[in-house]
This record gives structure tokens, sequence and C-alpha cells, in this order.
């Protein structure tokens, strides 16, 4: 089969495509026909070193996948041949989902949402689930309580805003001028434009603040939370800021979760949660992608298409 793999830890040159074996689904496992892949910034961060990830012995990259089942491994009581499906499977293992076929725990998958397209469902699993377990799994975010999220046009941003205002929230995000007519559009009640002024001297009395950024970011939001506060920081372990009294703070790594994939389906079958796609390309081209997405300026989400 076809799949895209790192000759070398380092830039986007070094994402290839190969021929390799195709895999062969055990026991609780499915293998699934690829349609679509999702592009996330952790693809280019450990395709770059290598780090955080477990590799197999082909460094294969990817997670965000959406298909068919082409078999069901033994054990497998879940899915049939013929079902399509979308989901992250194996995070933080390697999954390989850049690639024509993709071997999966059948329950690190999902139905796929009916209404939406291979290349939009693709988009959704590593970025909803990681807006969904922090705005509702750690935050336990309530109606009427009042978030911001940064970078709220951006992969997990633009699907934070919805979830957290299907929650029935005060959404407040940040966002480049440019992008403030989408944020409003996918739910956001205010929208502040982080390059005009300084976020904490815009908002107060936040509840829940979901940040995608660390770094200062994450320090000076500590100062927008009121007391009870929950601030959920995304980029890294050695990114979090010590909690001040009455805060909490907490480091989200995503995990696969079919409870919260169903969920995150209900949203989308329901029209409070759509993808945003902002760019298609064929897997071939795999390394145009990172290319793409480590310039920063994306607006939702870069798929793969594989079929």
């Amino acid at each position: 089969m076809r799949a895209v793999v790192v000759e070398q830890w380092g830039g986007p040159e070094n994402l290839v495509e190969r021929e390799i074996p195709r895999p062969e689904p055990g026991l609780n496992e499915v293998l699934v026909r690829v349609h679509a892949a999702g592009v996330n910034p952790v693809d280019w961060k450990t395709r770059a070193s290598g780090a955080l990830i477990e590799w197999g012995a082909v460094p294969a990259v990817g997670w965000d996948v959406s298909g068919t089942i082409e078999a069901v491994g033994p054990g497998v009581g879940l899915f049939r041949p013929g079902d399509e499906v979308f989901g992250m499977p194996s995070f933080p293992r390697q999954a390989g989902a850049y690639a024509e076929y993709v071997v999966a725990p059948a329950r690190h998958l999902a139905p796929k949402p009916a209404s939406l397209t291979h290349v939009e469902a693709a988009a959704l699993p590593l970025a909803a689930l990681t807006a969904w377990q922090a705005l509702v799994d750690t935050a336990g975010l309530r109606p009427g309580e009042r978030v911001l999220v940064h970078a709220a046009a951006g992969g997990v941003g633009h699907l934070a805003v919805q979830i957290a205002k299907a929650r029935g929230a005060y959404v407040i995000g940040t966002a480049s001028a440019a992008k403030h007519d989408l944020v409003r559009r996918l739910g956001a009640d205010e929208v502040i434009d982080y390059r005009a002024v300084r976020f904490e001297d815009a908002v107060s009395d936040i509840d829940v603040v979901l940040d995608g950024l660390g770094g200062e970011t994450a320090e000076r939001s500590l100062r927008v939370l009121r007391p009870g506060g929950r601030l959920i920081t995304l980029p890294g372990p050695d990114d979090v800021p010590a909690a001040p009294d009455g805060v909490r703070v907490v480091w989200l790594l995503v995990e696969p979760d079919h409870s919260g994939l169903r969920e995150i389906s209900a949203l989308v079958e329901r029209g409070a949660l759509k993808p945003v796609v902002d760019t298609v390309v064929p897997l071939a081209e795999a390394a145009k992608a990172h290319e793409i997405g480590e310039q920063g300026r994306t607006t939702g989400k870069i798929v793969l298409s594989v079929v």
C-alpha cells in the first residue's frame, strides 16, 4: 500500500511516499480503507524531531482518519466491513493515517457522521476530541459560564467555539481581524483582535480559558480568570504556569475516545458543529500540507485526500 513515512527527522522534505506492507488487524482491531486523513500540528512537530510519540519500525505519520472498514479482527462486534468510520487511532502511539490503509483498535473509532464527507470527517477527530476533553471532560463547562478560546479560528479553536456554544456558554475568542467574521459565525459572542489589544485588558471574570498557544499567553490568561476558574493548556507539559490559589491549571494531551467521538458526531448531526476545511491536498503532497500548516495562518484544518 501507499503510505507517507519520515525518512529522517527534520523538515517537510523528509516526508516521502513509499510502498509498505498492508497491515492486518489483530485482536479487537479493524482495518480501515482510508479516504482522507487530517493534518495537525502534532504531525509536523513529531516529524521534526521524533519526540513525544512511540514510533514503529517504519515511522509512518498521521492520526486523523475517515474511511471504510475493510476487515475486522477477532473479537470485534462494533463494526462490520463496509461501515464508514472516523477517529484518531492509537495516539500517542504510531497510527500511520497518511496511508491507504490503517489498523486501529475498534473503540478508537466511531461511525462517521452521515452528513459529512470523508474530507470533512477527517478534519474532526484530534482537534474536536481535544476541545471536547478540555471543555467538557476536564473543565466541566456549565451553561452560562464565560469561556475564552485562544486562536479561535484555528484547528482546535474553531471547534472549541462551537462546542462551548452548544454547551450554553458565553464564548469569547481571540483571532486576527480578518478572521473575526468567521469566528462570530461559529457562535462567538465576542472576538478580540490579539494584534490590536492585549486580551487581558479586554476581558475579565472568565470561568474557563482554552489555551492552544502556551508561553506568555498561558501566563497572561491567569489574570482573566475569576476565583474557581480553569485554565486548560495544550502545547506541552513544560509550558504550564503555576496555578495561583483558587484556580485550576491543567495540561491536556488528547486521548482516543469512542464515546467522545459519538458526542461530537451527535453535535454534527444536529447542526451544532461543522469543521472548517482550509486546504485539501493529495496524499503524495503531504510535505506541502506540512509546509502550509507550519506557516501558522491556517483557518480550520488541512486534510489529505487519499481516495
